[in-house]
């Protein structure tokens, strides 16, 4: 049974999705926890380069805040001394008009400043994760799906967006004008003020009520769209396995039945905001008929003024509002916690195979591999490379053969660093690859596989995508080498013909050529073939074979393969069970000496007979 994971188990085994979203509804919720370390370092590193202009916007929320909280002072002035004096009565107009103009250029000032800085803050969080995806190794991609990675690079990164500029104006207003008013009012009527204060315990205790429960309700919101946004990107990348299993009425089960489990999130969320909102209104108008009748009861006693009350009921009104802007805030702020945790985790995800801080320098290779003493599992406890002990003079054709789980891609996969061995070391012209940098390594290792990724673009541009600064000459000699010019000459385009998604305009065949192509043009001294000639029918093989001679001509090469056709080309082929080399000899050596190569390249020929 193989050890190595693959897509094929994945695609036979019909239960393999379902399991994979109870997987990501496990890990979504083990993220929504409160705001880790991680988290406000990164949220530190996006603020920093706008320190300045944060402070800046500050000072302009303070203006406005400052703006609405004189008007009730200057409406007071106005109905007790302006209606019977035109001489305050102007005054206090115009200031009414000054205060209106600065809170309408302070929000002005405030929406276009926010609406940069909160683009620039998306664009930096967006770059930052790109590249870190893009640097974590194929072990953290194997276990880390694709519908996840969107879910962190769109609808997470706008939610932290939204925790830094929202936060920003509705806490500092909400805060500014809770303690303004208060100490407004105490000053304008002792009395009137410790009435409107009753107001306040009954609603910091429902305040408190919708912190907690949103953040557990909004957090369900967060990871379950997570959870939806997984399912569908899953099954649209698998719909080709889906269809041709006829799984179309399991997998809509499966996303019936977290659509629903998103819907009841957001009814239970809505549920709880509808509780808070109307609760947060009715304690301020009771606030104000308490005032009301408090007021005209000492009013008629003439020991409060109408402009006093007037003021009372505005300040109430100005406290209750940011109130039910701060709780609307709070559903956006548990989101967005969520979402920075989850971001914020991916970003301090430790790199399996990290670059080295002294890597050493190798400008050129002659591509000498050497495994030594190399232990390795996928699974801890499941060894795949048991101590194996292996010398690749350079330019040697290698070819590995042996039964499925034998070791021999997970060879190919230390080769190329795609995982580090857990002791041991695998060396290249006697350096540990893992004192090279990636750069280097990727320069001097080349791993092709029958699944080589054609992206959407020109031929010329997948030809060219190891060495982009390639002319278009050597594109064609590239092609040329392999034999795909035949094919891409008699395309109505030629090297220019759009390939469509994923190289979808092609055939298997065609693609491996290019793939073949690019390999030529990118020129490794270490080039590794895992199942590289699988997808081609057998006159695209004896083409390839053809072409084989060119392209192993002066690297070292490692060939992995089932049909023999292709290790008989080699110089040397290292039958491998269990993780360890069980012969080792030239192709027509083995074959003589009727050992399980032998048997293999018997079982071969029969299979063509």
């Amino acid at each position: 049974m193989s050890t190595e994971p693959t897509t094929q188990q994945q695609v036979e085994d019909p239960n393999a999705a379902w399991r994979g979203v109870k997987q990501e509804i496990s890990e979504e919720r083990d993220a929504a926890v409160g705001l880790r370390a991680p988290s406000r370092r990164l949220l530190a590193a996006l603020i920093r380069p706008w320190r300045l202009w944060l402070i800046l916007l500050i000072g302009v929320v303070v203006a406005e805040a400052a703006a609405r909280l004189v008007v009730p002072v200057l409406v007071r002035n106005v109905l007790d001394d302006g209606l019977t004096d035109r001489g305050v009565l102007f005054p206090m107009l115009g200031f009414m008009a000054v205060a209106i103009c600065v809170q309408m250029v302070a929000r002005v000032v405030f929406l276009r400043a926010t609406g940069r800085i909160g683009n620039a803050i998306l664009l930096d969080l967006r770059r930052r994760l790109y590249k870190k995806f893009q640097r974590l190794s194929i072990g953290f991609h194997d276990r880390y799906t694709s519908g996840r990675a969107v879910s962190r690079m769109t609808s997470d990164v706008e939610a932290v967006q939204e925790l830094v500029l929202q936060g920003l104006d509705v806490v500092i207003i909400a805060a500014l004008t809770v303690m303004g008013a208060s100490a407004i009012m105490l000053s304008l009527d002792w009395r009137l003020a410790l009435v409107a204060f009753l107001s306040y315990p009954p609603l910091l205790l429902l305040m408190r009520w919708f912190a907690r429960a949103s953040t557990r309700a909004f957090r369900r919101v967060r990871t379950q769209s997570a959870i939806v946004i997984v399912q569908f990107i899953e099954t649209m990348t698998g719909i080709k396995a889906v269809q041709a299993f006829r799984r179309e009425p399991r997998a809509a089960d499966i996303f019936e039945d977290v659509a629903l489990s998103y819907r009841d999130a957001n009814v239970t969320a809505m549920r709880i905001f509808a509780r808070a909102m109307p609760g947060i209104q009715f304690i301020g108008n009771l606030g104000i008929v308490l005032v009301v009748l408090a007021g005209g009861y000492f009013a008629v006693g003439g020991q409060v003024s109408v402009g006093t009350m007037a003021a009372f009921v505005l300040y109430l009104r100005m406290f209750f509002d940011p109130m039910q802007d701060l709780s609307q805030f709070i559903s956006t702020l548990q989101s967005a916690l969520t979402a920075l945790e989850k971001v914020s985790s991916v970003m301090e995800e430790d790199d399996d195979v990290a670059d080295p801080e002294d890597p050493i320098a190798l400008p050129e290779a002659r591509g000498a591999v050497t495994f030594d003493g190399v232990d390795f599992e996928y699974v801890e406890g499941v060894p795949v490379l048991p101590g194996l002990d292996l010398q690749i003079p350079a330019g040697q054709t290698v070819a590995l053969v042996g039964t499925t789980g034998a070791g021999k891609t997970t060879i190919a996969k230390l080769i190329a660093r795609f995982y580090d061995p857990q002791t041991g070391a695998v060396r290249l012209d006697g350096v540990d690859v893992r004192d090279l940098d990636d750069a280097t390594l990727r320069r001097h290792v080349t791993l092709l596989t029958q699944e080589n990724f054609i992206f959407a673009g020109s031929i010329a541009d997948n030809i060219r995508f190891g060495r982009p600064e390639a002319t278009h000459d050597e594109v064609v000699a590239a092609a040329r080498a392999v034999g795909a010019h035949t094919f891409i000459e008699a395309m109505p385009d030629g090297f220019d013909t759009d390939t469509g998604k994923r190289g979808s305009r092609l055939s298997a065949g065609q693609r491996q050529l290019v793939a073949f192509a690019r390999v030529v043009l990118a020129d490794p001294a270490v080039l590794i073939l895992d199942e590289a000639t699988s997808s081609l029918d057998i006159p695209t093989e004896r083409l390839v074979q053809a072409a084989l001679g060119t392209i192993l001509a002066g690297r070292t090469a490692i060939i992995i393969a089932h049909r023999l056709s292709t290790v008989e080309i080699a110089d040397r082929v290292l039958v491998l069970s269990h993780g360890q080399v069980v012969e080792d000899g030239a192709p027509s050596e083995l074959i003589a000496d009727g050992g399980r190569y032998a048997d293999l390249h018997a079982a071969w020929l029969a299979s063509l007979a």
